[in-house]
Parts: C-alpha cells; sequence; structure tokens
C-alpha cells in the first residue's frame, strides 16, 4: 500500500466528496479538518500529496501551504489548493504561496484526479 494522499477541509460533506473521488481513482486518503491537524500528520507519517481547502479555522490553507513549502522534510510534496475563491488574483496569490494547481469547488472530479495523478507521477 503507499502512502495516501491527505484531504484538508473543515467541512465533513467536502471531505467526503473528495474521499469518494480517491476511492473511485483506487487512491489511499486520510483526513485532517484544520491546518494545524494537517501539519502534525504531515509531520509524524509519510503522505504523497496534500488537497488543501484554503479557507479554514484557525491558520488559513495558504499559510499551511507556506509552512510546508519551508520545512525541508515537507518541501516537495505535491500540494493541490481546493478553494471557492475562483477569482484570477486568489489564484496567483495561492500559487505564489506555494500550491501545485489550484482547484475550484465544486471540484471537477476528473480534473482533479488528472491533476493529482500528473503530480504524483502516475497516469
Amino acid at each position: 500500500m503507499s502512502a495516501p494522499i491527505l484531504i484538508v477541509d473543515d467541512n465533513d460533506d467536502n471531505r467526503k466528496l473528495l474521499a469518494w473521488v480517491l476511492e473511485d481513482a483506487d487512491l489511499d486518503y486520510d483526513e485532517a479538518d484544520s491546518a494545524e491537524d494537517a501539519l502534525e500528520k504531515l509531520r509524524t507519517s509519510a503522505h504523497r500529496a496534500v488537497l488543501m481547502d484554503i479557507s479554514l479555522p484557525g491558520m488559513q490553507g495558504d499559510e499551511a501551504i507556506e509552512v510546508i513549502r519551508r520545512d525541508p522534510a515537507l518541501s516537495k510534496l505535491p500540494v493541490v489548493a481546493v478553494t471557492a475563491h475562483a477569482l484570477k488574483g486568489d489564484t496567483e496569490r495561492i500559487r505564489a504561496r506555494g500550491a501545485d494547481a489550484v482547484l475550484t469547488k465544486p471540484v471537477d472530479e476528473e480534473r482533479l484526479i488528472e491533476v493529482l495523478m500528473a503530480l504524483i507521477g502516475e497516469s
């Protein structure tokens, strides 16, 4: 079994939806409901990639992405931002903070899997 993909979202329904998409693609996943929880999980166990909601309680997702990028052990980990903030300026700001890709909600399932596979090196 390969390392899971970490789904980070404070909304249980959003986590379930993303989990179903990953399950349909035969990908293992782990879940976190906050940026702080996500960072703890990333530091204590291996993950293949992160699906990071941007609007989170406490630390925002884009802040967590910056923390990931500054951590030598995590800096190369693929991070896909998943956000309802679809304005061009928001997308550019999120990418500037270190996201490898930015997908808007509602997430296009095929696009999500296409982006993930490209980032984790599978086809």
